[in-house]
């Protein structure tokens, strides 16, 4: 097979202004020419393995950095914007996607803002939404939408975030992780008590006083204690995060802020170095990581797929919370697999048929129309209101990974992954969608024309052009 060659050049030249050099200097240091170094930063020649060990032996940059995976996300959220019915047949090839993505990615993220603009301004339209005639209000991403974002263009790895939580799970030691959490809190100063509160988490900030619910489970109170101990001791480190990420609201910017005190929790529960271990010696068993950690089921998936620390990283899995309805709470790729930004997933997914079957592991080999193969295991990780009367939360959540990795999982084990037979075919979405032969599609796909047959009816009620 011929060794694909590597165009990386917008984030050769990312790597270049986030050094603070020239050009010239730039090319002297990687051993090339200054016209060969304009030329791969303009995508018009692959990167030589010569300049890919220049950079990590002059710079220490981590060549995998160098990988197309932001490239190929935006690919995908750009094919399934110009899905949209408003771009008729003007829909550019996938091969003008691709330049775009690799040498224009700030161009290309503003057109997905201005289609989620548009989006969000036709919904409001049609269904009479009278907030767009309230005075100051604008076009602009939900605070939701613009937090996951966030997240999934950091590939779900927050270096500084990461390490720092790392350095406190350090103090944590014993076996009981509840009584270890509290000497941590009580070492910085906080006060933590148990009460038969509704709240999971409640906090005192002037008597300095944690909360925390008696009914929850353990590993949910030890998370809570974490993430409190983010918020109130790690301020600054959040604080400085976040102004990276250029928050459009203050609704943002507080989600997001959350959202990394949760980052914090996970890793401190589970640290890099130690959980990474443990996922190779255990096979990435989920059950048995979640009792070695002192964590829930879907604390250990949602952290496996968070393991893309530069120079250490685990296998890319693809992590994914729906509830009863099939929409999606949760969700990252570290894969070349994407979730839909509108409507519902793939009805074909197993994800689906985990609530059918409350405590069991389902697997499913899945192949997309692109013709990439996965392994994806789902469960349901319903929650309970710790007494009689209390309302269940109801979600089940998918783990996956390309098939190649499938060795290393345990969850492959008696699969057949050489027979194509076994892959069922999976989508993003309907409405992106190409198979023409699905029993389970609920659209047809924007981009294809239909024919009505009045005296023919086969799998759809009509045909795709």
């Amino acid at each position: 097979m011929p060794t694909q060659k590597l165009y990386a050049g917008a984030k050769l030249r990312e790597i270049r202004t986030r050094l603070g050099i020239t050009q010239r200097d730039f090319s002297a240091k990687l051993g090339v020419s200054l016209p060969y170094l304009n030329q791969m930063e303009n995508n018009k020649r692959p990167l030589s393995t010569t300049v890919v060990l220049a950079l990590a032996q002059e710079f220490g940059v981590d060549v995998t950095e160098l990988g197309q995976g932001d490239a190929e996300r935006m690919i995908s959220d750009m094919r399934e914007a110009l899905a949209d019915p408003v771009f008729a047949d003007a829909a550019p090839p996938i091969a003008d996607l691709r330049l775009t993505a690799s040498n224009a990615p700030g161009l290309a993220r503003a057109f997905l803002e201005l289609h989620r603009a548009y989006r969000q301004t036709h919904e409001r339209l049609a269904s009479l939404d009278e907030a767009l005639g309230r005075e100051g209000a604008q076009l602009q991403p939900s605070p939701w939408e613009e937090v996951r974002d966030f997240f999934h263009y950091c590939d779900n790895y927050i270096d500084a975030v990461d390490k720092a939580a790392e350095r406190v799970a350090t103090k944590l030691t014993g076996t009981d992780r509840v009584r270890a959490a509290i000497r941590g809190l009580e070492a910085e100063g906080l006060h933590v008590r148990f009460a038969n509160v509704p709240d999971l988490r409640r906090f005192d900030e002037l008597r300095q006083e944690l909360t925390l619910s008696s009914l929850a489970a353990p590993e949910t109170q030890t998370f809570q204690m974490m993430l409190q101990l983010a918020l109130t001791r790690h301020g600054k480190l959040l604080d400085a995060t976040l102004d990276l990420g250029r928050f459009q609201s203050d609704a943002a910017r507080d989600i997001a802020r959350l959202g990394l005190a949760n980052y914090f929790a996970g890793a401190a529960v589970m640290p890099y170095g130690q959980f990474l271990q443990a996922a190779h010696d255990t096979r990435h068993d989920l059950e048995l990581m979640a009792r070695r950690f002192g964590a829930s089921i879907e604390q250990v998936a949602h952290r496996l797929s968070t393991l893309q620390r530069p120079g250490a990283k685990g296998i890319p899995f693809f992590f994914v919370r729906v509830d009863q309805a099939g929409t999606i709470t949760k969700r990252h790729s570290a894969t070349r697999l994407q979730f839909a930004r509108f409507g519902g997933a793939c009805p074909l997914w197993n994800v689906h048929r985990a609530f059918e079957t409350p405590g069991r592991f389902l697997r499913q080999l899945a192949e997309t129309p692109d013709g990439v193969r996965y392994i994806s295991l789902a469960r349901d990780v319903s929650k309970t209101g710790g007494h009689f009367g209390a309302p269940v939360r109801r979600y089940a959540i998918a783990l996956g990974c390309e098939v190649k990795h499938a060795g290393a999982l345990v969850y492959a084990d008696g699969l057949d992954l050489n027979r194509d037979g076994a892959f069922e075919p999976i989508g993003i979405s309907c409405r992106i969608c190409e198979r023409s032969n699905c029993h389970q599609r609920s659209v047809p796909p924007l981009e294809r024309k239909l024919t009505i047959q009045t005296h023919r009816r086969g799998i759809l009620p009509y045909e795709l052009n």
